[in-house]
């Protein structure tokens, strides 16, 4: 099962030294996991044998393909009303994941719409902002679902709801993405707590 940890900025190093298979860095200006302005470069530098991720809501092509190229990112993730045109667009230049937040299977068919148009699609609990909530969704509603795309589940993951997943028998399942559970304070990680959970997956 792919490890992605998102909100990255403050223990960076410390984090990418465990190995995710995705490192994932949000660029949107009003969640407290911005990546800011004065990262001192570490940020920027490449990382062996992780994909690094910038994390993207409505923003422009230019404002996406700039930091693409600043700080070295392997993947896009769109995580706004983003269009499957705009995903498309996107993803000639640089694979793309595309989030969606999720209450009900109504939104699962919206999700269906993007298949083939992405790399990854990535399921998280619908709130009014766009992730970091802490709050899962029903999982279950995924098991009646076959997705074309691989996806990754994401929302209030916790070390206590990993067993839960490892043993969930969903089609496409890719990996998990963890964030807000890991956490000291926003964007600054536990790293105790993320060894343990990529122990733990990776068994």
């Amino acid at each position: 099962m792919l490890i992605k940890v998102c909100g990255l900025r403050d223990n960076f190093q410390e984090v990418t030294a465990l190995k995710p298979d995705f490192a994932g860095m949000i660029f949107y200006e009003k969640s407290p996991r911005y990546v800011g302005l004065n990262d001192g470069g570490i940020l920027r530098q490449k990382v062996p044998n992780v994909k690094k991720v910038g994390v993207f809501v409505n923003a422009s092509e230019d404002y996406i393909f700039d930091n693409v190229l600043k700080y070295n990112l392997d993947f896009v993730q769109l995580h706004g009303g983003e269009t499957a045109a705009f995903c498309e667009k996107i993803r000639q230049k640089v694979p793309v994941i595309k989030a969606f937040g999720i209450s009900s299977k109504e939104d699962l068919a919206i999700a269906q719409n993007y298949a083939q148009k992405v790399d990854y699609l990535l399921f998280d609990t619908k709130t009014k902002g766009y992730g970091g909530s802490g709050v899962k969704f029903d999982w279950e509603i995924l098991k009646d679902v076959v997705f074309e795309t691989p996806f990754f589940l994401s929302g209030g993951i916790s070390l206590e709801s990993l067993p839960e997943i490892k043993a969930l028998k969903i089609n496409n399942l890719a990996g998990v993405d963890l964030n807000s559970r890991f956490e000291l304070s926003p964007a600054k990680k536990d790293i105790e707590k993320l060894q343990q959970a990529i122990n733990f997956l990776r068994k």
